[in-house]
């Protein structure tokens, strides 16, 4: 008898072969990397998490001195107003009543620019992505023109810069050694609650293992 010879595998068989045998390592690299990134997650680190919460408090303390003084001023005080500048003064004598209205509405964004990122910090607003991007452009925008006033203001006391038509002496110390400043803080702390709250990846702790043990008993 002869034996039997099993039948050849056509062309397009052998083809659909090599490809199957050649698509399987891609297939497990897939499958490692799926299971990589489930084994990754984004956190913020508890110590990272107190200092955020310690600078977006300080943040909106100097927000609130600025948003007090603003309100203050709206409701026709006087003291310090002299320290923002002469036309200040004049405003609020012509027209109090319009100058209380714009000073109102200074201090309430004042004071939502402070409060608002407290909120976030603590999990109580809504869209924290939406206002954490609102926040790190406000508060740099704080820094710069916190920044830059303090040093152009502080040039002029020092007469390494002469307007052409003099300056307002009061105005210039307010603007150099109180309003900007905290600003200049505000912003500053506010950039650094978001920097330290940021979420960062971190591996996951295997089940069984001693980490994640140690991790269950913490």
């Amino acid at each position: 008898m002869t034996p039997k010879r099993s039948p050849q595998a056509s062309a397009p068989e052998l083809d659909n072969k090599r490809n199957l045998r050649g698509s399987a390592p891609a297939v497990e690299v897939k499958r490692n990397q799926k299971a990589q990134s489930a084994n990754v997650k984004c956190v913020t680190h508890e110590r990272n998490l107190a200092r955020s919460r310690s600078f977006v408090w300080v943040a909106a303390a100097a927000g609130t001195v600025h948003a007090g003084f603003s309100l203050y001023w709206a409701l026709g005080g006087q003291w310090l107003l002299p320290t923002v500048g002469k036309w200040a003064v004049e405003l609020s004598v012509e027209a109090p009543l319009e100058a209380g209205l714009a000073l109102g509405a200074v201090a309430a964004g004042k004071l939502l620019g402070a409060g608002i990122p407290v909120g976030v910090a603590y999990g109580r607003v809504p869209w924290p992505r939406f206002w954490r991007s609102v926040a790190w452009a406000g508060g740099s925008c704080l820094v710069i023109y916190g920044g830059v006033n303090v040093v152009v203001s502080s040039a002029v006391l020092a007469g390494l810069i002469r307007p052409a038509g003099g300056y307002d002496v009061e105005a210039m110390m307010g603007h150099a050694w109180l309003w900007d400043p905290l600003f200049f803080i505000w912003g500053t702390a506010l950039v650094l609650s978001l920097w330290y709250s940021q979420r960062r990846p971190v591996p996951a702790p295997r089940t069984g293992s001693l980490w994640a043990r140690i991790h269950t008993w913490r």
